[in-house]
């Protein structure tokens, strides 16, 4: 793993979260990020997700590239903006893990997968 997106060992799992509230007794299941397998549980919030693995970048600015990564929390900034399943600009703060959710960290303004309409 990119040692810049990674802090290393350790739960750092979000168990209250201000708007999502407790993180319930759920699941393990398997998500991709940027291609890696990780387990995550189920209904807990991506970011939550990734910060439990260390991971602590979600997007990278348009121009300059500088990365961004859980911020605010509420769904309130865009600075946790991921493409998940092929859909850009998901704040990835609100949005519930799932089984199979292919996400990826996104380049600047994202791009759409797939057809347009």
């Amino acid at each position: 793993m990119d040692e810049a997106r990674s802090i290393g060992a350790g739960d750092l799992r979000v168990l209250h979260h201000p708007v999502l509230g407790d993180l319930p007794v759920s699941r393990p299941v398997q998500i991709t990020v940027d291609g890696q397998p990780l387990v995550a549980r189920e209904g807990e919030a991506i970011a939550a997700a990734l910060l439990a693995h260390g991971i602590l970048v979600c997007r990278t600015m348009p121009r300059g590239r500088e990365p961004r990564g859980l911020f605010c929390a509420l769904g309130r900034c865009t600075d946790c903006l991921m493409t998940v399943d092929g859909e850009p600009n998901v704040r990835a703060c609100l949005t519930p893990v799932r089984e199979g959710q292919d996400i990826w960290t996104q380049a600047g303004l994202g791009r759409w997968e797939g057809p347009a309409g």
